[in-house]
């Protein structure tokens, strides 16, 4: 069986405030679990959470990935920017035009992420998270679109996109040129297992897709599981199956 996206993860300085930050603007709910870490939840309880773990190694360079939200009405739009720099974000410049529509912030953290403007048809019916904004490569999407088995929604001029067929947010890679890696990524996607299936077969099926393996995947699959790497170099992890974690 497919390994299933289970979480979005952020390295964090400081993992509980990043997560106070990310729930005061999404207005998701924090979830707790043996070995879970600081989680938040989204409102239907359906999709991928957010997971924020304790790194020391700071912020160096732009993400290669960060989040695109979605906006129903230029009022929502403000509404959004105002919570986020209530909540301790920050405008910053990534060298956008002053004519394009969305509005670029960084989170306490430094991560970059964007507030869209009302009538994004790419976006439309997504949620609240409307796309995982990656750099990356074409074969980097058709990597994922194999992994998860989600369709392709878009694949032009070396950019692809994803959907899982449920809907919900996009994974969307933009092309080369990619952005420098300075060292593990501090957004990274999190499978998991489903129970039952053969741990070791689904491994050996990522691999064959074109991810790399880099330990030795010992012991169970604990809250860290398999650390493995994509075509492009990001990091990802895969770990077992856990019981459902009940909302704090």
């Amino acid at each position: 069986m497919t390994s299933q996206l289970y979480a979005i993860c952020f390295n964090a300085t400081e993992p509980a405030a990043l997560a106070r930050f990310w729930s005061g603007v999404l207005g998701w709910e924090p979830a707790g679990g043996p070995g879970d870490g600081v989680a938040l939840l989204p409102p239907d309880g359906a999709g991928f959470r957010i997971r924020f773990l304790p790194s020391p190694v700071p912020k160096t360079g732009q993400n290669r990935a960060h989040f695109d939200l979605t906006s129903a009405s230029p009022q929502e739009q403000r509404r959004t920017v105002a919570r986020a720099l209530e909540f301790g974000g920050s405008h910053i410049d990534v060298g956008q035009l002053p004519e394009q529509g969305h509005v670029v912030l960084a989170d306490p953290d430094g991560n970059e992420f964007c507030v869209i403007e009302a009538g994004n048809k790419f976006l439309a019916g997504t949620g609240s998270i409307g796309a995982l904004a990656c750099d990356g490569t074409q074969e980097v999407g058709y990597f994922w679109s194999e992994a998860l088995r989600w369709p392709l929604v878009w694949d032009q001029d070396q950019e692809t996109a994803i959907q899982s067929p449920a809907g919900g947010t996009k994974i969307t890679w933009g092309g080369p040129p990619l952005a420098r890696k300075t060292g593990p990524n501090r957004l990274y996607v999190e499978l998991e297992i489903p129970v039952g299936a053969d741990r070791e077969a689904e491994l050996g099926r990522l691999v064959s897709l074109g991810a790399t393996r880099t330990d030795s995947g010992a012991g169970d699959g604990g809250h860290d599981g398999v650390l493995m790497l994509d075509p492009d170099g990001n990091e990802f992890r895969v770990r077992g199956a856990r019981a459902q974690v009940s909302r704090a």
